[in-house]
């Protein structure tokens, strides 16, 4: 019968106590040459081409605003779709807050290029050059909001807190609300801004937590809102920004407006309780069948 092969022992160093379990261990060690593999080095025509793609791939989010805002402005769509945001959602699969936020991102790029680096080539507009610039749309949506030249000095103190290298979207949030801070201005909301209502630990909000909101006055502590059936005063630590951009806050006030305006106390349950779903959307935009609904009730109210 044949005898098995012997079981790799694991290696261990000689035992002084016993010799002679360290030399029956010592006759199963292998000894493995490692050859050492020689990486070449890019030649000139490989730098030039990784470069190039690295400014394609830094500039990707930049190239897709610019395309969308002028599929938007010109209304390219319209052959096939009857908005934007149909076509958005059916051509690229993404709502139209997403292509704002895109759009929105590439004329921030084109601020921070205009005006830090009017003196520069726009070959040399990398974060591999001259200036250190964002390479995705989340690192600028909090400069969004701010003059063009507010967004060229936050940006560059967030690439000084980042150690001189793409600061990530947090670190530029946290820049904006340090600068915030400082003008000591106690409430930084804005007059239609879109909030989110927190009604935890306040009696006086039952029922309304979760439902979106438009800023409609500004005070010192608080803000005068409008939701889905009226208007009431929310302290700051009851609100949360949705941080939408104009666009969006404009389209919400829309849809406000027009859920307003067929709101009646003495409505159908069922009814009502659609209007309170509609002010508790997560979303800047209407459903079809939503506004298909919303849309008759109108009429219905008209008549």
């Amino acid at each position: 019968m044949n005898k098995p092969p012997p079981k790799r022992k694991k290696a261990t160093s000689p035992d002084p106590d016993n010799p002679d379990i360290s030399s029956q261990e010592n006759q199963y060690l292998v000894t493995i040459d490692v050859l050492a593999v020689e990486v070449p080095e890019l030649t000139e025509e490989e730098e030039r081409d990784r470069l190039h793609l690295e400014r394609r791939v830094e500039r990707a989010f930049f190239e897709a605003g610019k395309a969308l805002m002028e599929l938007r402005d010109r209304r390219l769509y319209r052959s096939t779709h009857k908005t934007f945001e149909e076509y958005c959602r059916d051509r690229f699969g993404h709502s139209r807050q997403q292509s704002n936020y895109l759009i929105a991102a590439a004329e921030v790029y084109e601020n921070l290029t205009t005006i830090g680096c009017q003196i520069l080539s726009e070959a040399d507009l990398t974060t591999n050059r001259s200036q250190i610039l964002p390479t995705n749309e989340r690192q600028v949506r909090p400069l969004t909001k701010l003059e063009p030249q507010q967004q060229q000095e936050v940006w560059q103190a967030a690439v000084e807190e980042a150690g001189g290298k793409v600061p990530s979207g947090r670190v530029v949030k946290n820049v904006v609300q340090r600068i915030m801070e400082k003008t000591k201005v106690p409430n930084t909301y804005q007059i239609g801004e879109v909030c989110q209502i927190l009604a935890k630990d306040n009696p006086e909000l039952r029922g309304k937590g979760g439902c979106w909101c438009i800023v409609t006055a500004v005070h010192d502590y608080t803000c005068t809102v409008r939701i889905w059936n009226g208007e009431l005063t929310v302290g700051l630590k009851h609100l949360k920004s949705y941080e939408y951009l104009p666009q969006d806050c404009e389209q919400m006030r829309e849809v406000c407006d027009r859920i307003n305006q067929v709101y009646f106390p003495v409505l159908e349950e069922s009814v009502q309780r659609f209007l309170e779903s509609l002010g508790k959307l997560n979303r800047t935009y209407l459903t079809q069948l939503e506004e298909k609904v919303l849309s008759l009730l109108d009429a219905e109210i008209k008549n």
